[in-house]
This record gives C-alpha cells, sequence and structure tokens, in this order.
C-alpha cells in the first residue's frame, strides 16, 4: 500500500508513521503520486542528508542479574560500521555472577563503541555504544548531550601532570629529656613509679616490645625498700646540629634506643608502599564478598550434623557403572535433599525481608568453584529428575560455570544449596547460608569407619561402613533446631536407602 504525501510534510514524522525503527529496507521513494513506503526500491532516499539524521538508538549497561550493580565489557563482537541484526551478540559483559553475551534488539549499523571493551566497573545505565538505521550515515553520529561519557570508575583514570616537589622541611620532634631513657609505660606501673618517686630508667623493661609492666615496676619498688636502687642510667644528649634539609630519615637516629621487638601494627597508618602487592578483585569477587559478609552479619544461623552411611548408595553406583551409566555420590545426595524437601515443605522457605515465603519449586543450587570464585548453578525440579538426569545437569552446568557461560536463569533463584568438599579430602565443614534461602547442606568425603554391629544370631561383629559428614546451616528465623534435627533424620534415611529415591 502506497501513501501519498505533500513535500512540506515532516519526513521524520513519516518514517516514525510507517514503522521504519527497527526495521530494515523501508525506504521512501518518489513515484508519480508524491512521496511513498516500499521495500528493495534502487532510488536512494533523502535519510542520507544531514537534516534526515534520526536519533542513534543508545546502547545501555544493562542489569543481566538482579544483584548486579555495575559491569565490566570483556569484549567488543562487532566493530564500528558494521551492520547488526536483532538477537545478534553485540558484547561480552561480566556481572557479578558470570560472563554473559548481550544481544541486539534493534536492526541498524554500530555506529560508535563508547565504552571501549576491558573498560571495568561500568554502572548500570551508562551509555556503552550507539546503533543507527542502514543507510545512514554511522560515521557523522554524535553521543548524545543528555548522555555523557561513562564514569571516571570505568576507565582508568588519566595520569596526574607532574607538579613542582614542595620543599622538605624538617619535622619538629619532641625533645626527651637529656640523660633519662625514655620507656612505654603500662598504666599501672605508671602509678605505682609516681606514688613511690620512681623513675622506669632505673629499671629493666621485661614487657612484650619493650613495655614496663606493673611487675617490673613492683620489683622496683623492692629494690628501694632494701636500699638497693640504682642510679638512673644517663645518655649522651643530642648533638645540635645546623637547620639544614636532612639527606634521608634513615640517617636520622632517636635519642634513645628503641624495643629490639618492633610494633605488630601501627594504629592509624596504612601498610607502606611496596610492602603488598595489590591484587584486583573481579566483580565476581566483590559480589561474593558483599554477600557472604551481609549472610553472616544479618541471618542467625544454626547448625545441626549427622553421619549417613552411603555404603548402600556405593552398591548402586557400581551395578549403574556395569551399565556404563556414571554417577556420583553428590548425584544422590541431591536427589535425596530434593525429596527431602518435598517430603518436608516447611523447610523449603525464604526470607524476602518481612517474612517468610513457601516456595512452589525445588531448585537444588549446587556450588561450583571456578577462578573468579565460587557460583551456584540450578539444577531445577530436582525433586522429579532422575539421579541420571541429575547427574548430566550438574556436568552440563558445571562445564558453563567454570567457562563462564551460564545464563542468568542458570544461576538466579534456588530454594536449597548443597555444597560438597569432599573431594577435596575435607571430612566436614560449615557452609554460609545463600540469602534469601534458609538452608545449605555442607557435605564432607565419605571415609570407611569400624563399628561393632550384632549378626543374625545376635553375635557381636566389627563390620566396616563408609560414613560421611553432613552439616546444615539453617536460617533460625525460618527452620528451628527442631525442624533442622527431623530434616537431617530423614535425609539420613532417605540417602542410605536408594530405594526412597525412586
Amino acid at each position: 500500500m502506497a501513501a501519498s504525501w505533500r513535500l512540506g510534510c515532516d519526513l521524520r514524522m513519516l518514517r516514525y508513521l510507517l514503522g521504519s525503527s527497527g526495521r530494515r529496507g523501508l525506504w521512501l521513494v518518489k513515484g508519480a503520486a508524491g512521496w511513498t513506503a516500499g521495500r528493495g526500491a534502487s532510488w536512494r532516499g533523502f535519510h542520507s542528508t544531514q537534516w534526515l539524521q534520526a536519533d542513534p538508538i543508545k546502547i545501555l549497561m544493562p542489569s543481566l542479574s538482579p544483584t548486579m550493580e555495575e559491569g565490566n565489557i570483556v569484549k567488543w563482537l562487532k566493530k564500528e560500521g558494521e551492520a547488526v541484526s536483532a538477537g545478534d551478540a553485540l558484547c561480552e559483559i561480566e556481572t557479578d555472577k558470570a560472563v554473559v553475551t548481550l544481544d541486539a534488539s534493534d536492526d541498524g549499523i554500530l555506529a560508535k563503541i563508547v565504552v571501549e571493551e576491558g573498560s571495568k566497573n561500568i554502572r548500570l545505565g551508562t551509555l556503552i555504544g550507539l546503533l543507527v538505521e542502514e543507510g545512514e550515515d554511522w560515521k557523522q553520529v554524535e553521543i548524545p548531550k543528555d548522555v555523557g561519557p561513562p564514569p571516571a570508575a570505568a576507565s582508568k583514570p588519566p595520569a596526574p601532570s607532574p607538579s613542582p616537589e614542595p620543599p622538605i622541611s624538617v619535622p619538629v620532634k619532641k625533645e626527651h629529656t637529656p640523660g633519662k631513657l625514655q620507656f612505654r609505660l603500662s598504666p599501672a606501673a605508671r602509678n605505682i613509679l609516681a606514688k613511690h618517686a620512681l623513675d622506669a630508667s632505673q629499671g629493666t623493661a621485661t614487657g612484650p616490645r619493650g613495655v614496663f609492666t606493673k611487675e617490673d615496676a613492683l620489683k622496683l619498688v623492692q629494690l628501694k625498700q632494701m636500699g638497693k636502687v640504682p642510679e638512673s642510667r644517663p645518655t649522651a644528649a643530642p648533638a645540635v646540629t645546623p637547620a639544614a634539609p636532612l639527606p634521608s630519615q634513615a640517617e636520622a637516629k632517636p635519642s634513645y634506643p628503641r624495643p629490639m621487638i618492633p610494633p605488630v601494627s601501627t594504629p592509624g597508618q596504612p601498610y607502606a608502599a611496596g610492602t603488598f602487592t595489590e591484587i584486583p578483585a573481579s566483580n565476581i569477587r566483590r559480589v561474593i564478598a558483599k554477600r557472604l559478609t551481609e549472610s553472616k552479619s544479618t541471618i542467625p544461623h544454626a547448625y545441626a550434623t549427622a553421619d549417613c552411611d552411603v555404603g548402600a548408595v556405593l552398591q548402586v553406583r557400581q551395578s549403574l557403572v556395569k551399565d556404563d551409566i556414571k554417577v556420583s555420590v553428590n548425584d544422590f545426595i541431591i536427589k535425596a535433599a530434593a525429596v527431602t524437601l518435598k517430603q518436608m515443605p516447611s523447610v523449603n522457605v525464604s526470607w524476602d525481608g518481612e517474612g517468610p515465603k513457601q516456595l512452589p519449586f525445588i531448585d537444588i543450587s549446587v556450588a561450583v568453584a571456578t577462578d573468579k570464585g565460587l557460583i551456584t548453578p540450578i539444577i531445577k525440579d530436582a525433586a522429579a529428575k532422575g539421579v541420571q538426569e541429575i547427574a548430566d545437569s550438574v556436568k552440563v552446568l558445571s562445564k558453563k560455570a567454570r567457562d563462564g557461560k551460564l545464563l542468568p536463569e542458570e544461576y538466579q533463584g534456588g530454594s536449597f544449596s548443597i555444597s560438597n568438599l569432599g573431594m577435596f579430602g575435607i571430612d566436614e565443614f560449615t557452609a554460609v547460608i545463600n540469602p534469601p534461602q534458609a538452608c545449605i547442606l555442607a557435605v564432607g568425603r565419605f571415609r570407611p569407619v569400624l563399628k561393632l554391629t550384632q549378626d543374625a544370631e545376635g553375635n557381636d561383629q566389627l563390620q566396616q561402613h563408609q560414613l560421611i559428614t553432613v552439616t546444615m546451616s539453617s536460617d533460625g528465623r525460618l527452620v528451628d533446631d527442631e525442624l533442622a534435627t527431623q530434616f537431617l533424620e530423614r535425609f539420613k534415611a532417605n540417602l542410605e536407602n536408594p530405594i526412597r529415591l525412586a
């Protein structure tokens, strides 16, 4: 369908009415009836003219996770002047959880990369790039005035220009009275010496780091009563030097001997430059630190521990291996936790800031260690999955987590967490709750233990059992000690009888 317009019509409004924004190949064509809208015409439209230049499409730093506040531009996948279709990958962004690909939502040409790859700490909503429609002159695009350049945190700050060094001033030091040694006195020692008109230089300091203690002062009082108080140990008065710039502070020696053992730390003074190495923190590390601190400071953690016999699980696992079905003990633990949550929905809850919230799903978050930190991909609807299906999901998600390719929906949410350090030889440990979840289960290694049992005839005998220790950290506001105990008892029963997991 064609529409006729007078030449004096606002062509930008015409393009809006025709729906040309974000659509490819829509042109203004000159025909007998006037200006028509069509596709595939060979006549070049007026859109290349400066006064027909449409406003560029802004690409802003998006929020790719609920806890994301800033992101890093890892890599641009398109170059300036390159055509872009809706759904094409524009760049890779490192969030507080993983590296996520940002896809284009419009067709056009990438006209301007405002924030270069490698830039860090880009705040949400910051302009990172500009798109223009096809056919427009992308080289003439300008950064909109209402959106400034990225904040200073997104790029390296410019090096400060060298300024003339100020004249070196000699610090004014407190003059010490000649002939007396200076000691660090404890409050009790100071009072005793003042009461008996004694001086610390008449005794010997035996406290840590050269402190003159109460015991040193009492010993000095005893010597005075016995008439054996030594004279004060004088020292040579400091030589008077002319007021001239000092060559270096290292050459200036104190007028009194310092303790041989230096103080452990100096309050109010940071570490001196060159005594440590600055370690750059990734977004993931910063968020982990923030959330761990928030969890330990705002959630009342309660702990309960139980030993579970995994002998039956190991037997089932060996029989599955014969059928070329590879599953791990941790897969059985995930399944047992999910089944127990289904049996006890009162534990499958979360705290939303004001009160408890019953969760309608059973999604198990599994802790995976990566080079950038710990991340918890989610096994969705774990109670309805078989052990083999859980094993396949864990393998796929763990690889994506280590490669930084997890999608937001693959690590956001979850109703219960499991952290297993058994493969690292850890017998038992306690884990920190992942808010807003109510519980996390810490799993140690399985180990052989000899236990005294009775056979069918009632005779005592030593039998080897394969035990693992599990410790559940629970939010005391949601799961009290009694409920946590009941959960572990049922979890133990489910794990020790794998037939219950079917």
